[in-house]
């Protein structure tokens, strides 16, 4: 258990080559950095986030919000309430951008609780690709499923920044290359071609090519690699973004917190791992435990993790973790426990830089005068989450 367990750090995972960190970059910028989807369009265009608003795109529910000058307040794309004149409309990409700006929320959508995560025809088209997940899809097998093309393009792009073809096509590659680890030496260039067809590519080359855009090798010398799958959850305090290797979880944020981008690029820079969307069994037992967790039925978290950083950074992360549920520290009890008594502003910016929301519990750290403050989730989750943690505890 966490509680009782040191971390894991230094776990051996293999490297990928410079390619591989290339294009992982990328990705990782589209699927974590939430600030990266919603680039200001050249000038003389038509911002499309301004036509998601006006237009009640559900594509972009949870990942937008737009502020309204005349009134003070931010909705959400899909708020039912009369749309403003494009002039008078602010667009962000995150909840605390909109607060900062002066705004408030409206009463009517509620920007601040958590969206529909996955709506229903999405759903469907995820489970299809989790029951048949080496099947290429076609424009008319989305349509046969009774979804537009560019609905579903957009809805992709939107939550996991990249379209519904290349979301398709980097789980099949993942498949492929779990597929290709189990072949034994000296079979896998007749397995290649067989996993290539089987993986919906035309052509034995398209894979390879593909496989060595992701993995930074061709499939023989990759297949043995190891990957980060990214997968989103949502909670009663908004979507979680979650990544997690084979072996352990590495990283657990809320989708709209600020430094995202900075938070992956430290994660790129230690694990060197091409990021693929979905899941796996780390991710899945997350989110259970989440959900347990949520509903008052867990107190300390049993899946492995992963958490790099320096050895004064794991002192401190070790201090979050023997704060007892239901109760809080300050900063300097958190740099005495570090072993660091002076320490007080380090132990703060070590307390910021944990990539484990709540499974290293950075939210029962308070000021010393019992203020909330230094969450990058905002005052309003740590807020709740206190309060969810010592209503519980009183309880028990």
């Amino acid at each position: 258990m966490i509680a009782a367990a040191p971390l894991e750090f230094g776990v051996p995972f293999s490297a990928a080559r410079a390619g591989a960190r290339a294009y992982g970059a990328r990705m990782n910028a589209a699927l974590l950095a939430m600030p990266a989807l919603f680039r200001m369009p050249e000038k003389g265009t038509i911002d499309p986030r301004l036509t998601a608003f006006l237009e009640r795109d559900a594509a972009f529910d949870g990942a937008l919000w737009a502020g309204v000058r005349t009134t003070g307040i931010y909705c959400r794309p899909t708020c039912t309430a009369k749309k403003p004149r494009p002039e008078n409309v602010v667009l962000f990409d995150s909840l605390d951008a909109a607060r900062r700006a002066g705004f408030r929320a409206c009463l009517r959508c509620h920007p601040d609780e958590a969206a529909e995560p996955v709506p229903a025809w999405a759903r469907e088209l995820l489970a299809s690709i989790e029951r048949e997940p080496l099947r290429r899809r076609t424009s008319a097998d989305l349509q046969r499923l009774g979804v537009e093309p560019r609905r579903a393009r957009r809805w992709f792009q939107a939550r996991f920044g990249v379209t519904f073809a290349a979301f398709a096509r980097t789980r099949r590659l993942a498949l492929a290359q779990r597929v290709l680890a189990q072949v034994p030496r000296g079979r896998s260039s007749a397995r290649v071609a067989a996993v290539a067809t089987a993986s919906g590519f035309e052509s034995e080359s398209g894979f390879r090519a593909a496989f060595a855009k992701l993995y930074g090798a061709p499939p023989k010398r990759a297949a043995a690699g190891a990957a980060l799958y990214v997968a989103r959850i949502a909670t009663p305090l908004g979507t979680l973004v979650a990544a997690a290797t084979d072996a352990a979880v590495c990283f657990v944020e809320f989708a709209d917190r600020r430094g995202l981008a900075g938070q992956v690029r430290a994660l790129r820079a230690h694990f060197e791992l091409p990021i693929v969307p979905g899941s796996n069994a780390r991710l899945a037992e997350l989110k259970r435990e989440l959900g347990e967790y949520f509903a008052g039925t867990r107190r300390a978290f049993d899946v492995p993790v992963a958490a790099p950083g320096t050895p004064f950074q794991r002192r401190v992360w070790d201090a979050l973790r023997a704060i007892p549920y239901g109760e809080t520290r300050s900063y300097a009890e958190i740099a005495r426990a570090a072993g660091s008594p002076h320490a007080i502003r380090a132990a703060g910016r070590a307390n910021g830089m944990n990539r484990l929301a709540i499974l290293l519990p950075c939210h029962r750290v308070i000021g010393a005068d019992g203020a909330l403050v230094g969450y990058a989730g905002g005052t309003r989750r740590k807020q709740w989450l206190l309060e969810h943690e010592q209503r519980d505890a009183r309880a028990r």
